[in-house]
């Protein structure tokens, strides 16, 4: 769609702050020059996505897919992605599912408190997955100095920085102390991204001989990270006092044998206890959590210990790999919806809701096109659902029609999530009580049978 005719758009960078962006060329052709576009021109850091106001729907916001929906004098809105938004509210992780519901005795699915994640007297852990820019870290006074200094010159000359033992010791311990910040184990992909924002940060560093400039600075790296895990486990690091031989069974006493690691994204793999915690008192702890389960508007309580229970909980499934049947008999309380959702936020340190809910809403457009591609039987079990879908405007009913349809165009039984209420207060009451986990939708006011 680029012309050379000019364009004006109003760009909404959010509460109060609103700018006009004027491009001389026209609208891009690309959604990713666009992006580009606005995050130079404004200044923007991070993850953001666009929304646009569509005429034909009342001026109601959009998510951006192609720039063909834009148009001369159009409004556009900057969405922030965040890497680790604020804690969220039970009232707010409901109703972004549309699973709240009224009635004159003011019912309550989820508690109104805010999800707790760990206990306060815990060991600091990990609250993000890893950056998408990698921060070098503050090294000590006298190498920052001679960084300073290094840096002023490569700037002149192109003259790289020689180096002492001790400000390279220095550099590498504060990078391997950032990289355990967010992984105990990484791959050779964060050791590339480590090194190469050192030799962005300070291009002094980077090494001449190599194609990168920065392939010594990550093998370096490496055997840095290997040492400091060496050490860490000496302190005793439970995370990686799992793998010593000492904690392994007779039969597995093989280094390379049975080696725990955090899966893809975990953040919190094996924490360490609360301070002044053993593990008898969080088994008393657990107990007590049995008695709390039984107990009507407990929730706050309930939230708390499983929150303190959490390192407790992590020792046992790494370390025993109990099956679902026998976690859900020690842990009752953990199979609800409130606790599924903290506890992945406790191991990944990524708000479930949150991330599925942005991530649907994103990628809405492209699903719907590929559902209605298809054809066959699939295509007749959709029909009603794609109507309603294109009736309605309300966000969360599109989002619940997407489900559907994409449970059934993988084959699924959409009964098997999605479950609509058109009855009475004691029917949902009963189903309510089973714990089972499934999105529900109540079409109209819930009234009590006599």
């Amino acid at each position: 769609m680029a012309g050379s005719t000019p364009v004006r758009l109003k760009v909404i960078l959010g509460e109060n702050n609103i700018e006009k962006l004027t491009l001389p060329n026209g609208i891009p052709e690309s959604l990713e020059d666009l992006l580009s576009t606005i995050k130079t021109t404004f200044g923007l850091k991070g993850n953001f996505r666009l929304q646009y106001m569509d005429q034909d729907f009342g001026n109601d916001l959009f998510n951006l897919n192609s720039t063909t929906e834009l148009r001369n004098l159009g409004t556009i809105k900057v969405i922030h992605q965040q890497t680790h938004p604020p804690l969220i509210s039970a009232d707010q992780s409901t109703s972004s599912l549309s699973l709240s519901f009224e009635s004159d005795d003011s019912i309550s699915v989820a508690s109104n408190g805010t999800i707790i994640l760990s206990s306060p007297e815990s060991m600091s852990s990990r609250t993000q997955q890893w950056p998408e820019d990698f921060a070098i870290p503050q090294f000590s006074y006298d190498t920052e100095l001679q960084l300073e200094r290094g840096n002023t010159e490569y700037r002149v000359s192109q003259k790289m920085l020689t180096l002492s033992a001790r400000m390279l010791s220095d550099i590498l311990k504060r990078v391997a102390e950032e990289i355990y910040c967010y992984k105990a184990y990484p791959e050779d992909v964060h050791f590339c991204a480590a090194a190469e924002a050192l030799i962005k940060k300070h291009p002094c560093l980077k090494e001449p001989g190599s194609s990168n400039g920065c392939y010594g600075w990550k093998q370096r790296l490496k055997y840095k990270m290997a040492n400091y895990r060496t050490q860490l486990k000496l302190q005793g690091c439970p995370e990686l006092c799992v793998n010593s031989l000492k904690s392994k069974a007779t039969t597995d006493a093989v280094p390379a044998k049975k080696v725990k690691k955090p899966k893809r994204c975990e953040a919190n793999f094996y924490p360490s206890f609360p301070t002044g915690e053993t593990l008898d008192s969080m088994e008393k702890v657990r107990l007590e959590l049995l008695t709390e389960i039984g107990i009507r508007d407990n929730e706050m309580i309930i939230a708390d210990k499983m929150a303190n229970t959490f390192a407790y909980r992590r020792h046992e499934v790494v370390n025993q790999e109990p099956s679902i049947q026998e976690l859900n008999n020690r842990w009752p309380a953990l199979f609800t919806q409130k606790e599924i959702n903290t506890e992945f936020q406790r191991l990944m340190a990524v708000p479930l809701e949150w991330k599925f809910m942005a991530q649907l809403d994103m990628h809405s457009s492209q699903l719907i096109k590929v559902i209605r591609a298809k054809g066959g039987a699939t295509r007749q079990k959709i029909a009603n659902i794609m109507d309603t879908l294109d009736q309605t405007v309300d966000i969360n009913h599109r989002r619940e029609h997407v489900l559907k349809a994409l449970i059934i165009f993988l084959g699924e039984d959409a009964d098997g999530l999605i479950k609509e209420y058109l009855v009475s207060f004691n029917s949902l009451s009963a189903h309510l009580v089973k714990g089972t986990q499934k999105k529900l939708t109540v079409r109209t006011n819930i009234t009590r049978e006599p």
